[in-house]
């Protein structure tokens, strides 16, 4: 039997109108310590958001999860939070904000593999 490790992970969600507090969700983030793992996955559903709000900016909503992306991965790309390590890097990203893009409050769990874990709750929460 695989040995469990511990993991956080938060819902990525788009809130179009911040002041309606309603949210769509887009992705999900990762975080296994013993693993070193902290990876994010998200689509955007453009119809769906526009749904919501016709004052979506795509490309700009796109380039905020890209820097997720960046973030996760560390190294020059990921810029000054980058660089720090995984824990550090993983609490800024779910840090309470009041932008378009925000994160869920963070959930434990015990996984063995944790892209598998990923995969599924994005599914589960995003698809």
């Amino acid at each position: 039997m695989q040995e469990k490790h511990l993991f956080e992970y938060a819902v990525i969600r788009v809130v179009p109108c911040v002041e309606r507090e309603e949210f769509i969700n887009v992705g999900v983030i990762l975080y296994c310590a013993a693993q070193g793992f902290l990876k994010t996955v998200y689509a955007l559903n453009e119809q769906r958001l526009c749904s919501f709000s016709d004052k979506v900016d795509m490309g700009e909503l796109q380039e905020r999860l890209r820097a997720f992306e960046r973030i996760c991965a560390g190294r020059r790309e990921g810029g000054t939070i980058g660089s720090l390590p995984v824990a550090s890097r993983f609490r800024w990203l779910t840090a309470t904000r009041s932008t378009v893009v925000q994160t869920s409050p963070v959930h434990p769990g015990l996984c063995a593999d944790p892209q598998q874990t990923l995969d599924k709750l994005y599914r589960q929460l995003v698809e």
